[in-house]
């Protein structure tokens, strides 16, 4: 007799969480994922279900208002709203929980309810220990209506899988009007095809200035509806638009009856969605679902294996290797059709993508990606390039294809440069350079086609212009002059490398010559870079300590943050301060200095702090690995052991800011690896200090990359002799090639700082 479940389903399966399954894995990496860590604090993640990158991200909402609502979940929270499908992971702003399913037992009211009284609407009270997520996966139990609801995805279509009690009365509510921080609905609409099925769309204006999506829902059991515009019931009607438009659907239940619910997304049409749900999901498999997506996980998390018998450290380790893989996220229908930045609808025989976080994650997690996955990282950069063609500039943060002018510099260059000299070019290299040089001059060729002037104004700001007319960004004409203008220089740099490699010497001269503008904020007498206005003379008063979010010099930090952002010429910057001692006594005061920010409206960005370094945001992230282009290697060793062990653990509260769609995950990968790529565009990373004793990269070409660390223990925590293939190194540094290569890196621990190379 054939068995028609294999033993690897079979072992995959025990991770579900489903009541079907018994067996237990040992060492399958899903197994240290917990998707819980990050949701509590200002994390700002998710718990739900997704696949890596998958489109659908199907997951509780708990509050929809304020900072910590950034991805529809705190951990702190008793009651859900209900389920929806689209959802942000870590990031600083919010947006989505689109098309929200609730389903419930008994007489309940449409409208949503209040946190502090789930009696006033539809909201459900639960229970912490009836919460299970791991990938793909996620369960809770809805005391309020005795349901157990239970969730899968494939990469475009969410699988519902409730419980349901005896009841005369139940079934499924669909929210349309919600969304997270409640922005603005422009028009709902429910359509009812059929006792089974309903399809409908949504187009919001929020963070993203123009978005839509679309969806179509079959269900297992037939259905009465209830049709509700502006919570009013309408009668006798089989479909209903407006800006609030929300759906019953009712029928009565058997006791531990299941009832199912899947539900196709498209940024298209409803033909779209209908596609998508017939392609992905034609049947009603909910174990199945699962365990494809349990698969296409352990994949994943595969491409890297370590050796520890310490636990926490591999669910901090697998669960930030889970997050750094969530996004950017597919944005195409399974026929090739997506939504452009033009907003007409486009075919490409290529992925397009959405949720690009690029002033954060060009820092870690695309170097990671270049590593681990450099097909789909070319695959994201093709799609930034026809996101170039369609709307005339790369986007800074772009959003269900919107541009929406979020953050700082021109970080898509950044990207791209880094793929590039690493050697993955497997896009039109000649239209990225344009792309790139287009997108840090003040004009664009191409008119946006964009009908918001604030996002306009934020993608063209003068800064840029600045530069060619002053040599500097006035302080006193642009706000947060000095961020944009150490970002842009290390954006110029990336574009001259990409120019001088083409053989494009004029432009490369020009930029490269631009790259070292960042010396004309440098004030020799305090130590710090300095807003400069017109006139020459700095802004004052000057605290480097003060912060005011956006109000000051200075993007979500102060002086003592930003000073080392020249990540392209650390040689140039140790210059300025005359020698490498001087340098590193001002770098390590950095540390050691009082952590008090001042300022009464001080970015609450600024977290994770050791003395003024800010691990919970971004632009410290390079910061601890400077101590190695100034001969104290064992400070950038002891920072970072001091950073993983007190910003990183495996609890829910485990992030010390905001995820950041996988920046703050990637960081704690490569620094976990033993290195770290100080300035993406380069092909070097700057070597500290691995966690593990063996870790192994299984890397796209197929060869295996291996870190093995000797000697480690608490006594041992210095790095005494790093070799290469048994040669010693004789830098601080590492290229992309050994990585790509498959050497092997052997790190050799002591209990005694020592330059290691020489």
């Amino acid at each position: 007799m054939q068995l028609r479940i294999t033993i690897f389903s079979i072992i995959t399966l025990l991770l579900l969480g489903c009541d079907t399954t018994k067996i237990k894995v040992k060492e399958s990496p899903i197994k240290f994922v917990d998707p819980f860590i990050g949701t509590d604090y200002h994390g700002h993640t998710f718990p739900g279900a997704t696949m890596p990158f998958g489109m659908v991200q199907l997951s509780p909402d708990t509050r929809t208002l304020g900072w910590d609502a950034c991805s529809g979940y705190h951990y702190s929270d008793s009651s859900i709203l209900g389920f929806s499908h689209t959802h942000l992971s870590g990031t600083g702003i919010g947006d989505y929980g689109d098309i929200l399913f609730m389903p419930f037992t008994g007489d309940v009211s449409i409208m949503p309810g209040k946190e502090d009284n789930p009696d006033t609407g539809y909201r459900s009270r639960f229970q912490k220990n009836t919460e299970k997520a791991t990938p793909g996966y996620y369960k809770v139990f809805l005391d309020d209506y005795n349901i157990k609801a239970e969730l899968t995805a494939t990469n475009r279509v969410g699988l519902h899988q409730y419980t349901f009690p005896q009841a005369e009365e139940a079934g499924i509510i669909i929210d349309l009007q919600h969304t997270i921080h409640g922005h603005q609905n422009t028009i709902n609409e429910i359509k009812v095809i059929n006792e089974y099925e309903i399809e409908g769309f949504k187009n919001t204006k929020g963070w993203a200035d123009n978005h839509y999506v679309f969806f179509k829902a079959k269900f297992s059991k037939p259905f009465e509806i209830e049709l509700y515009e502006n919570d009013n019931l309408i009668e006798d009607k089989k479909s209903a638009t407006g800006t609030n438009v929300k759906v019953k659907l009712k029928f009565s239940t058997k006791s531990n009856e299941k009832v199912w619910a899947k539900v196709a997304i498209s940024g298209v049409d409803n033909e779209g969605a209908a596609k998508n749900l017939d392609a992905e999901l034609p049947d009603w498999d909910f174990d199945a679902v699962v365990e494809a997506a349990q698969n296409e996980w352990i994949k994943q998390l595969s491409k890297i294996e370590i050796s520890d018998t310490n636990i926490a450290n591999k669910r901090t380790f697998y669960t930030a290797l889970y997050h750094s893989n969530l996004s950017p996220t597919i944005y195409n229908d399974v026929d090739g059709r997506y939504r452009g930045m033009d907003h007409n609808i486009h075919t490409s025989e290529h992925n397009n993508y959405t949720v690009y976080s690029l002033w954060d994650t060009y820092r870690a997690q695309h170097p990671l990606f270049t590593i681990i996955k450099p097909e789909y990282n070319q695959d994201l950069i093709r799609a930034l390039l026809r996101k170039y063609e369609e709307g005339g500039i790369l986007p800074m943060w772009e959003l269900a294809s919107n541009y929406t002018g979020t953050m700082i510099g021109s970080h898509a260059v950044s990207v791209i440069a880094d793929a590039y000299m690493k050697g993955y070019r497997d896009f039109d290299t000649e239209l990225a350079l344009e792309a790139m040089i287009q997108s840090v001059v003040y004009d664009s060729v191409k008119p946006i086609p964009y009908p918001n002037e604030r996002v306009k104004t934020k993608l063209m700001p003068k800064a840029k212009l600045y530069v060619d007319t002053y040599g500097f960004v006035p302080a006193d004409m642009e706000s947060t002059s000095v961020s944009k203008a150490l970002e842009f220089a290390y954006n110029y740099w990336c574009i001259a490398e990409v120019a001088k490699d083409m053989g494009k010497s004029a432009i490369a001269e020009e930029y490269y010559a631009k790259s070292k503008t960042y010396d004309q904020y440098f004030d020799t007498e305090t130590g710090f870079m300095r807003g400069k206005k017109l006139d020459g003379t700095w802004t004052e008063p000057f605290d480097p300590a003060f912060s005011d979010h956006w109000k000051t010099d200075y993007v979500e930090g102060n002086a003592w943050q930003w000073t080392w952002y020249v990540p392209h010429d650390v040689e140039g910057l140790i210059n300025l301060y005359g020698s490498k001692e001087s340098f590193a006594t001002k770098l390590d005061s950095l540390f050691t200095t009082s952590a008090k920010v001042t300022g009464e409206n001080a970015s609450s960005d600024i977290t994770g702090l050791i003395g003024q370094y800010a691990h919970g945001n971004e632009p410290s992230h390079h910061i601890a690995y400077l101590f190695n282009y100034a001969d104290q290697p064992w400070r950038t060793q002891e920072i970072i052991s001091q950073i993983r062990s007190k910003f990183y653990t495996d609890k829910p509260d485990g992030l010390c800011g905001n995820e950041d769609c996988g920046q703050m995950s990637a960081w704690y990968i490569l620094s976990s690896m033993g290195f770290y790529p100080v300035c993406p565009g380069s092909t070097e990373y700057s070597i500290g200090k691995p966690l593990f004793t063996k870790i192994v990269l299984n890397l796209e070409n197929g060869n295996r990359f291996r870190i093995n660390t000797k000697n480690l223990s608490a006594s041992n925590k210095y790095v005494k002799k790093v070799l290469l293939n048994g040669e010693k190194l004789t830098t601080p540094f590492i290229s992309h090639s050994d990585i790509a290569e498959g050497k092997e890196l052997t790190f050799i621990m002591g209990s005694k700082p020592v330059i290691f190379w020489k």
